[in-house]
């Protein structure tokens, strides 16, 4: 509703927001099936805009205890349906998990930007941890975790919707031996052909180019390069062309 009349209050918020409040207040919520003033005093408001009674109706005694036990009855109806009906569309993707003690899981970890975490910030950051070992179950959605020491500011109860389970496969771990790293991690590109012969222009001078094919390049990220320098190191590319 702010959003929508943002425009037309322009600076003059202190007059217009009590405004917006009133017409929030009177507008029916489907949630409750009325509107959050009547479900609060027990009657439709009654302003000047629009007077359908004469006169004042008063309810006192028994008769207002009465009503209002009536509304509340109905507010609690509409809330319960609501809540039925978003547990309905949660229940749909949601998909039961279940533990043992002494399985293994990971810990999802929300990401937050400017937040540093596990040595990494931001995007970067991982977006679960571990793994680590379940030492008991805690209620029937929550398990304790064993951490490490580095982690034991953190509390070691999690819910169920933020573990995953691991599948340890010996397959997967890779002997640091069998790794052999070379001390030069540079590489050459090599080009595979010419595509295209061009020129560039400059103030007082035209530089002959080529346009370059390169080895693991698409050809979309061909480059254009002196021409004097591809004859001089690669000067096979120019027999075919």
């Amino acid at each position: 509703m702010l959003r929508g009349c943002v425009l037309d209050f322009g600076g003059n918020w202190a007059n217009y927001l009590p405004l917006a409040k009133f017409a929030y207040n009177n507008s029916y919520q489907s949630s409750i099936g009325m509107t959050p003033y009547e479900a609060l005093y027990g009657r439709p408001c009654r302003s000047s805009l629009c007077w359908i009674e004469v006169g004042e109706r008063c309810l006192l005694g028994p008769k207002i205890v009465q009503e209002t036990t009536e509304k509340i009855h109905i507010i609690k109806e509409k809330l319960k349906t609501i809540q039925d009906r978003q547990k309905s569309y949660a229940d749909q993707r949601r998909k039961p998990l279940e533990f043992e003690e002494g399985d293994w899981v990971f810990v999802k970890v929300s990401p937050r930007r400017g937040i540093f975490r596990f040595g990494k910030n931001g995007k970067l950051a991982p977006r679960f941890v571990g793994p680590f070992q379940i030492e008991k179950r805690v209620g029937s959605v929550a398990y304790k975790l064993i951490l490490p020491q580095q982690l034991s500011l953190v509390h070691d109860v999690f819910h169920v919707s933020m573990l995953r389970k691991c599948t340890p496969d010996p397959t997967w771990v890779v002997d640091l031996q069998d790794v052999q790293i070379s001390e030069d991690t540079s590489y050459v590109e090599e080009p595979l052909r010419i595509l295209e012969v061009g020129e560039h222009r400059f103030r007082n001078k035209v530089i002959p180019a080529v346009k370059v094919w390169w080895q693991h390049h698409g050809i979309e990220e061909a480059t254009w390069e002196p021409e004097e320098e591809m004859r001089r190191h690669y000067p096979q590319l120019f027999y075919d062309f």
